[in-house]
């Protein structure tokens, strides 16, 4: 029995399908994905009925490609965006029992446990990009380095007035439901964003930073006991250490970041009990 994670499956790409329909089945495992299935609601559909066979529970959060507001195969009414888009994908994720952040945290009782495992849906504020660049100033500065998030046509954070001011609801009320929690339990705090700046290193677009997270979490490893904390979004596999928590960035990412002749097994990171049983 173990807890496993990955994300940015990014099910556009046939080939990412074509991969995930070869995982095995894993009994008791439980699965995390930390945001980034898809685009298209039917695709995101699609990849919680297979998870939910294969897995005994299956965790999820929203990256920013599943919240864009996008043309489905065959739309029925106008595309869903915003604040209606998140509600539809923890509707379309409850149809298959699937925990989401709007859900009781579930508590990991195997190997490793206990932990609360809380998926969280925090955004970002542009508080990642660098002291001297104002607000005002951010796309343009972003655009001489070819890094404007597709974000800014896409997704729309509607009826919220910004992205920044849906963040900051977010965290408002994340942070509440976190700090009821039970202190003698460590978490596993997930999230498809770092929750700290210093882990966004993506050499090739390095003004892409202002859309990977936001300040206001950068103590929350130490605030609400995170014995792990997971993401993704930035294409770049990693295991970093910050005062005793195990930061683990989980994606698979499009074809070319990935060895497809492996398949898509050897990409699902084993959180606990934890490398090599540690």
């Amino acid at each position: 029995m173990r807890l496993l994670a990955i994300s940015d499956l990014h099910l556009a790409n046939a080939t990412n399908r074509d991969a995930l329909a070869q995982l095995p089945h894993h009994g008791d495992d439980w699965l995390i994905v930390a945001g980034d299935v898809a685009e298209r609601m039917d695709h995101i559909r699609d990849a919680f009925a297979l998870l939910t066979r294969l897995f005994a529970r299956v965790i999820f959060v929203p990256g920013n490609h599943d919240l864009w507001t996008v043309r489905e195969e065959h739309p029925a009414e106008s595309p869903l965006g915003g604040e209606a888009k998140y509600r539809a994908l923890i509707a379309l994720a409850r149809e298959f029992g699937v925990v989401t952040p709007e859900d009781p945290y579930p508590v990991w009782t195997g190997p490793g446990g206990p932990c609360i495992v809380a998926p969280l849906f925090l955004l970002y504020d542009y508080s990642f990009r660098p002291p001297e660049i104002t607000r005002e100033e951010l796309i343009s500065w972003s655009r001489e380095g070819s890094a404007v998030c597709a974000d800014e046509i896409l997704l729309d954070p509607a009826p919220h007035d910004s992205r920044e001011a849906w963040c900051a609801r977010r965290c408002d009320e994340t942070q509440a439901r976190l700090e009821a929690l039970d202190p003698s339990l460590q978490t596993i705090l997930v999230n498809h964003y770092p929750l700290r700046h210093e882990l966004v290193r993506i050499p090739r677009i390095p003004r892409f930073s202002p859309w990977c997270g936001t300040k206001r979490t950068e103590d929350w490893h130490v605030r609400f006991n995170a014995r792990v904390a997971i993401y993704g979004h930035l294409h770049v596999r990693r295991t970093d250490i910050r005062d005793g928590t195990r930061f683990e960035e989980v994606s698979l990412g499009y074809p070319r970041q990935w060895d497809q002749s492996r398949g898509l097994l050897p990409y699902l990171r084993e959180i606990l009990p934890g490398p090599q049983g540690g």
